[in-house]
């Protein structure tokens, strides 16, 4: 509570430094003056009730209070963006010392004994972080006049999305719902079937290794172009680039898996006289889970890059690498940042449904429950 003191003291301190010499960004309008104040309430709450953060519903005030300073900066900025005072940016700079320290006391929160709770705060915290990147982003683009083509705000690659929608969806379709799924799903079950046949056939590993390792060191910019070729210029091909790509992990990961069972065990199955299938779906399998969902995880990734790269090599007028090399020449920096944020999205959901589909599944397994 101690460094939380300090944290909030600065801001008061650096509040009334800007009040007193650089306040023009708070008397643009009443709302921009109410909403500011609102963090300086809340830092003497905590100042002098410090037990009032302790309870959850007193942290839900405090961190909406202190919110309200990010809406009066980011009023004040577009506002008038052509003469920023400098105390807009030291009161930036100590409002981004609250947040941090809120985020601090979300992240405490014990979380053993209630399961709700847990999910809860493992949502929010990433989101109050990622919201505090995109408030530094439109800040700094805005507030600095940022040529756009360099790099536009988060404000104008959101009207980008909503006015861009039936684009961006028959986009995600291509690439994602047939390119990278087709590929994706292929591909690891293809890594998945030949580990297990190297693992059962012990000579294939001198040979089929190193061809995997090879085939996941072929680059993408002169492979794409060869499966064009091969495949064509629709979804197909970026599929078989997904599958050259997501082979390999899975492979070595479902190898090793499949190898770190221990010796006990095994003995343990041989003495109830288990047969090689019996020992690989009872017990080699489920302890190799967490290695092949970890293949999977980095596959969910690797399958999204790989398609969008391989569509810059040849495409039809749809999917999201075609889009990002036309609109690029074309100078719509806008759009091309909201191609990137679906694909972003896209493939942080991915990840996260396969994360989730390992909670359940593996939750039982003593490496997820030590972790």
């Amino acid at each position: 509570m101690k460094i939380a003191g300090y944290s909030y003291q600065i801001f008061i301190t650096c509040f009334l430094i800007q009040i007193f010499f650089s306040r023009d960004w708070m008397m643009l309008s009443i709302r921009t003056s109410l909403f500011a104040i609102i963090p300086v309430i809340a830092s003497l709450i905590v100042l002098y009730r410090g037990e009032t953060i302790k309870h959850i519903s007193g942290k839900v005030i405090i961190s909406l209070m202190i919110t309200s300073g990010f809406f009066a900066t980011l009023g004040s900025v577009h506002e008038n963006s052509k003469n920023i005072s400098w105390g807009i940016w030291i009161y930036v700079l100590s409002l981004l010392i609250l947040a941090w320290q809120v985020m601090g006391y979300w992240s405490k929160i014990d979380t053993t004994y209630n399961k709700k709770i847990a999910i809860t705060i493992n949502l929010l915290v990433p989101v109050m972080f990622g919201g505090l990147l995109l408030f530094l982003w439109e800040m700094l683009t805005v507030g600095f006049q940022v040529p756009q083509v360099l790099l536009p705000p988060p404000s104008m690659i959101g009207v980008a999305i909503m006015n861009s929608l039936e684009m961006l969806w028959a986009d995600f379709q291509q690439t994602f719902l047939k390119a990278v799924f087709a590929g994706f799903f292929f591909g690891c079950f293809l890594g998945f079937s030949v580990a297990i046949l190297v693992e059962k056939v012990p000579f294939l590993q001198r040979g089929l290794l190193p061809l995997g390792n090879l085939a996941s060191a072929l680059p993408i910019v002169g492979v794409a172009p060869i499966m064009v070729m091969w495949f064509g210029f629709d979804w197909h091909s970026k599929a078989a680039v997904v599958i050259l790509m997501t082979f390999f992990p899975m492979l070595v990961n479902t190898l090793t898996g499949l190898r770190s069972t221990e010796r006990m065990e095994l003995d343990m199955m041989h003495s109830y006289a288990a047969n090689y299938w019996q020992m690989l779906f009872k017990v080699r399998l489920p302890n190799a889970l967490p290695f092949i969902f970890n293949a999977l995880k980095i596959n969910s990734t690797l399958a999204l890059i790989g398609a969008i790269v391989a569509e810059f090599f040849g495409t039809p007028i749809v999917g999201m690498g075609f889009r990002i090399s036309t609109e690029i020449g074309r100078m719509n920096v806008d759009v091309v940042w909201a191609s990137i944020a679906v694909a972003a999205l896209s493939g942080s959901f991915f990840y996260a449904l396969l994360a989730l589909i390992e909670r359940q599944i593996t939750g039982w397994h003593p490496s997820f429950r030590a972790s």
